[in-house]
């Protein structure tokens, strides 16, 4: 196979798993929606999580043997605080959102995500560029128009709780980058997964929550099936493998494509309603990311345990659906890397 071959093969394999993640990480949001309808929304994410974990526990076991979860105590509770702070905070107070505001108008509020990152490196004393700055900015004025007035119809204390989520996420984040984590991404997120499934099931069971088989729509156990073997596990496959075979500045455009894709997802599908509040908020709140992230992927990045700069923002724009893997990557020309 000649050259040009395998750099379009190379190519079109990197857009097929970027446009994976554009829909499935952005169709999530629709998933949990439809989920909380008929199931409680810890106890969803618990069977999510812990179901997904298993599954993909079991295929690094059979393709790699015990060698895949080789890591020390210290990296396994790393990987467990990140689950707590990312799946068991972070998805679950989502889902408790989901319950009261709009998927559309949740996505988009957890797009803030990156900005709220840099906001914690500053207050470390790591100063971003002045663009940067501008960029958080602009995007947390987004955020406080969308909150206050973007929520037409949806409850405020779901805004509130589903930016509590995107603080939550963040941090689980921007620990992750400085704390002693496995070399093995998908051996993390198998970790990440278990422990958040089960702080969820513990947290749902302790405020309340119980399962009602029989209450429980064919609707709602499809979604919930969608989320663990899409949103889960194929999401998450597709956005590992990218971020060790694309630049990373390529990869963490998703920040943006995914809260139009469930704005337009749950328009669709729920019906619901785009006010002229959601699309100017949404809107500010995506140019700012766009900003911050356009100028942080131009900082010089170091290959070391805790970089920061492009690396940490573009592995901390999740949606606050899946556990972020590990590590850091150059941002390398396409072709220099191997498919």
């Amino acid at each position: 196979m000649g050259a040009n071959a395998t750099d379009r093969r190379a190519s079109l394999l990197v857009w097929g798993a970027l446009a994976i993640v554009y829909v499935v990480w952005g169709s999530t949001y629709l998933g949990i929606g439809v989920a909380v309808e008929s199931l409680p929304p810890m106890l969803s994410g618990a069977m999510r999580f812990t179901v997904a974990a298993v599954l993909l526990g079991g295929f690094l076991l059979l393709r790699h043997g015990k060698q895949a979860f080789r890591m020390s105590r210290r990296e396994f509770l790393g990987a467990a605080v990140a689950g707590l702070l990312l799946l068991t905070l972070g998805n679950g107070m989502l889902a408790v959102a989901e319950q009261t505001i709009s998927t559309g108008l949740a996505a988009l509020l957890v797009a803030s995500v990156p900005l709220w990152l840099v906001v914690f490196r500053f207050l470390v004393r790591d100063r971003p560029k002045a663009l940067t700055l501008a960029g958080v900015l602009v995007g947390l004025g987004g955020v406080a128009a969308l909150s206050l007035t973007g929520g037409q119809g949806a409850s405020a204390t779901g805004i509130v709780i589903v930016l509590l989520a995107s603080v939550s996420w963040a941090i689980g984040s921007f620990l992750a980058g400085r704390i002693a984590m496995p070399a093995n991404a998908l051996a993390t997120a198998a970790v990440e997964m278990l422990v958040g499934g089960i702080g969820l099931a513990l947290l749902g069971t302790g405020l309340g929550e119980r399962l009602d088989l029989a209450a429980v729509t064919p609707r709602s156990w499809v979604a919930l099936v969608y989320l663990i073997l899409v949103g889960s596990l194929v999401g998450f496959t597709a956005f590992s493998w990218l971020l060790g075979n694309a630049p990373i500045s390529l990869v963490a455009t998703y920040a943006y494509v995914n809260p139009a894709v469930a704005v337009a997802l749950g328009a669709l599908v729920l019906g619901e309603t785009i006010t002229s509040q959601i699309m100017i908020g949404g809107l500010i709140i995506l140019v700012g990311v766009a900003l911050v992230i356009s100028t942080e992927r131009k900082r010089p990045q170091r290959v070391a345990e805790g970089g920061e700069g492009a690396v940490e923002v573009g592995r901390g724009v999740g949606g606050g659906q899946e556990p972020q893997a590990p590590g850091d990557h150059v941002d390398a020309p396409l072709e220099e890397r191997r498919v």
